[in-house]
């Protein structure tokens, strides 16, 4: 048998089955795809044009995710301390009036996903304007990406109307039918910007393309008593009268989405986008995560935008995300580490509809892996891997990343700049270890 690489890994969280935790596995790859997930010593004789040997390290699929507005990185730290109404009317829409273009919308995405790339996020879904730029961006960074064509309820630099924001995702759609790296969401902005009418034309177009519905949904609590006023019924209510809900909506944020909305979300088989750090900067309020799972609603994890956050670092807010989840319901047994680490990667794939290649190291799909360095001193000792991954390691604790088989991020250590070496650390701390 030959292979074009064998990474050899410490410990291996394929996310197939959610849980599964092996020790001492090698991933193989071969033409950017996972050939097997086998235990290290059965690659004996198995020939490789590459062998990457980390064995302190956890490696798992990429992170993927759900909710971004890549562009937004040239807005960076633009409206603190503001509420999401006065910070969009009064700082973001105003700059994006003056910003936006094709070359706005591809250089902030090109940040973006170098940024992105580096936080482990092998797989991005956007929700912006300019949306085929916003791709190549992206992809030039070195991930994949789902792209939306966007729908908002007034004019802007790429559209006037209704019609004209429909007539681009359709060309959206056209121009990456064939392109295995990009996939095209329909992205109403929100309830609130978004009348009837144009819902029901995103509601078709998705049906006509077999797309996902990417769309912001109970953010604030004033969101809701609008639509109460304006329609008699809450958001979600209102978009299953008009037939959007289904397995293929994804509905971000939800803070404040009631048990009945919950239901609603269940029975449909719809996916959910979680974004502690945005909600809480803005106090948009406290998803309730654990209801969700608890029905069985996929949970995928997102950054939102850099103006919202302020960094695309998934692994520290699928962090945040497990500890806040924990303290909403006053119960630790809730947002369980295997269930976590699974929203951040498989849950994103499932949202997007892209789990048939992405989201999980499994035989055929494309080799999309990261590797985390458990052996740094901010994770020792190492009782529990998948625990420590999620709440000892940052994204500087991410070393490698592959896309399609292809390294995209290979960082060095630099042992002479520390003031305790990486061996000496693992000494002392296995030391107290094994006396236990």
């Amino acid at each position: 048998m030959h292979v074009h690489t064998i990474i050899e890994a410490g410990w291996v969280m394929p996310m197939a089955p959610k849980g599964a935790l092996l020790t001492r596995h090698s991933v193989l790859i071969d033409e950017g795809k996972i050939v097997a997930v086998v235990p290290t010593e059965e690659t004996q004789g198995i020939e490789a044009k590459e062998i990457v040997r980390l064995p302190d390290h956890i490696v798992l699929p990429g992170f993927v995710n759900a909710h971004t507005h890549a562009p937004m990185h040239l807005l960076r730290g633009m409206g603190a301390d503001l509420p999401l109404m006065d910070w969009l009317q009064t700082k973001i829409w105003p700059a994006e009036g003056k910003l936006m273009s094709p070359e706005f919308c591809y250089e902030g995405s090109l940040i973006a996903g170098a940024e992105m790339v580096e936080s482990g996020i092998t797989c991005a879904s956007d929700h912006y304007f300019f949306s085929e730029d916003v791709a190549r961006g992206l992809t030039e960074a070195g991930i994949k990406c789902s792209v939306s064509g966007i729908v908002i309820g007034f004019p802007s630099a790429m559209a006037k109307n209704t019609d004209e924001y429909i007539q681009c995702a359709e060309a959206l759609f056209e121009r990456f039918a064939n392109d295995p790296n990009v996939r095209v969401t329909v992205g109403p902005h929100a309830p609130y910007t978004v009348d009837d009418d144009a819902l029901i034309k995103v509601r078709d177009l998705a049906h006509k393309h077999n797309a996902r519905i990417h769309m912001h949904v109970d953010e604030t609590q004033t969101e809701i008593e609008g639509s109460l006023k304006q329609y008699g019924v809450r958001p979600l209510q209102r978009l299953q009268n008009l037939g959007l809900l289904d397995e293929r909506f994804i509905s971000v944020h939800t803070v404040c989405a009631d048990d009945a909305e919950l239901e609603l979300l269940a029975r449909a088989r719809a996916s959910v986008v979680h974004c502690p750090c945005s909600n809480l900067k803005l106090a948009s309020g406290f998803s309730p995560v654990a209801k969700m799972m608890a029905l069985g609603i996929n949970v995928s994890m997102g950054t939102d935008g850099v103006a919202s956050n302020d960094k695309v670092d998934l692994l520290g807010e699928t962090r945040l995300a497990a500890m806040l989840g924990k303290a909403v319901c006053q119960d630790t047994t809730q947002m369980k580490v295997a269930d976590m680490l699974y929203s951040a990667t498989m849950g994103g794939a499932k949202a997007l509809g892209w789990d048939d290649r992405i989201g999980s190291l499994e035989k055929g799909k494309d080799a999309d892996l990261i590797a985390v360095d458990l052996g740094n001193i901010d994770a020792l000792p190492v009782f529990d891997p998948a625990s420590q991954l999620l709440y000892s390691a940052g994204r500087e604790d991410i070393s490698h990343v592959w896309v399609n088989g292809k390294i995209v991020v290979k960082k060095q250590q630099q042992e002479g700049l520390r003031p305790l070496s990486r061996e000496n650390a693992q000494k002392i701390t296995k030391t107290w270890q094994n006396r236990i």
